[in-house]
């Protein structure tokens, strides 16, 4: 219990253990209001995970939203009325650029399809705005560098939505494997799925997406293994199913199972799907105990048990703490338990690179360091 909280301490996470109520946020635990930096963000990108980030910044306590981009209208206008946005923070895809005299917005949540990611992180950077974006940052290894590089030269911060490296279970089971207390690591199992439903949308457009359900929900497997074996893979095998070539056309993946293997020789069995449900699952197992978690990355509540007994770690709005932590990252200099700069970004993508690598080969891909 003493080395518990020596760690969260250090992670300025000791809040965690605090009961909170579902859809809370870590710091509404606090009793002394907030009175340090603020992070001005602007979101690009208002459909339903916009909106959903939009709605947890309203409980932020060190991020306020203050600026909208879109290529809607409407959209536009109904998110100034509804979070009192002005006219003068308002900006479509083709004049975002003028946010560089805006003084106004400190950083621009990039939440578009994949493949705009990349022109619009460096369109951000370039006007001397941090840079946040979601998950994949683009799709492939070869972008993602080139958003990273962009960004150093501009001397702005580039991270990304990994709101899973905050999240208070994940923290705990990362604690515990950290700690010993789960022996040597040797296995992890990710698996990632949910029925995808309108044939029409982005996701299954590859001019937009860069492929299917890999770089939608797969990434979390990815992101998961590397974060709860606490390595970094160092090969990677994969097998496509596809059951629906109608719906999931070519460069669409329906389901694609993949392995892992790292340096420890632990290995990772994953599977990432469009095709089936009940599948949020992490399990990872050790010498002397396991921890499993499912739901694992779903927006929650994320519930979980291990050797010891179930996880009961406070109830959180990922997003609400993700923007809070952010913002003292941005701001105070701060340091995540797990990176979420745009390096890690880059590091998911290569992985994803060779299992797509993996599929069409039928080989063994052997992951450069």
């Amino acid at each position: 219990m003493k080395s518990r909280r020596k760690f969260l301490e250090k992670l300025t996470l000791s809040a965690i253990s605090l009961p909170l109520l579902p859809g809370s946020n870590l710091f509404a635990a606090d009793e002394d209001p907030y009175e340090g930096p603020i992070l001005k963000v602007a979101i690009m990108g208002l459909g339903s995970y916009g909106t959903r980030v939009a709605e947890a910044m309203q409980t932020c306590k060190r991020a306020k939203l203050v600026g909208v981009i879109s290529g809607t209208p409407t959209k536009i206008t109904a998110w100034q009325e509804k979070y009192g946005i002005p006219e003068k923070n308002c900006y479509n895809y083709e004049n975002f650029d003028a946010i560089k005299d805006n003084p106004d917005i400190d950083a621009v949540y990039v939440i578009t399809p994949n493949a705009l990611h990349k022109d619009q992180v460096i369109r951000v950077a370039k006007a001397g705005k941090h840079a946040i974006c979601e998950k994949p940052i683009s799709i492939n290894a070869k972008d993602g560098e080139e958003m990273v590089q962009a960004c150093k030269a501009a001397k702005v911060k580039f991270l990304v939505g990994y709101r899973m490296h905050f999240e208070p279970h994940t923290v705990e089971v990362i604690r515990m494997r950290m700690a010993g207390e789960l022996g040597k690591i040797m296995f992890f199992q990710g698996l990632s799925g949910f029925p995808i439903g309108n044939p029409d949308q982005w996701r299954l457009n590859k001019e937009l997406s860069g492929g299917g359900a890999m770089m939608d929900i797969g990434i979390y497997s990815v992101n998961g293994a590397r974060y709860m074996v606490g390595e970094e893979p160092i090969w990677v095998t994969a097998q496509e199913t596809k059951t629906d070539p109608i719906k999931f056309k070519e460069g669409i993946d329906e389901t694609i199972q993949f392995q892992m293997g790292f340096p420890s020789g632990v290995v990772a069995s994953c599977l990432s799907t469009y095709s089936m449900g009940n599948l949020d699952r992490f399990f990872l197992n050790g010498t002397n105990g396991f921890a499993e978690m499912q739901p694992s990355t779903g927006y929650g509540p994320i519930k979980g048990r291990t050797h010891k007994g179930p996880l009961e770690e406070a109830i959180v709005t990922h997003q609400t703490l993700q923007m809070d932590e952010m913002s003292a990252m941005i701001l105070e200099g701060k340091e995540p338990l797990v990176p979420v700069d745009g390096e890690e970004g880059v590091k998911d993508l290569k992985i994803m690179d060779a299992i797509y690598l993996a599929v069409k080969s039928g080989a063994k891909i052997i992951l450069k360091a």
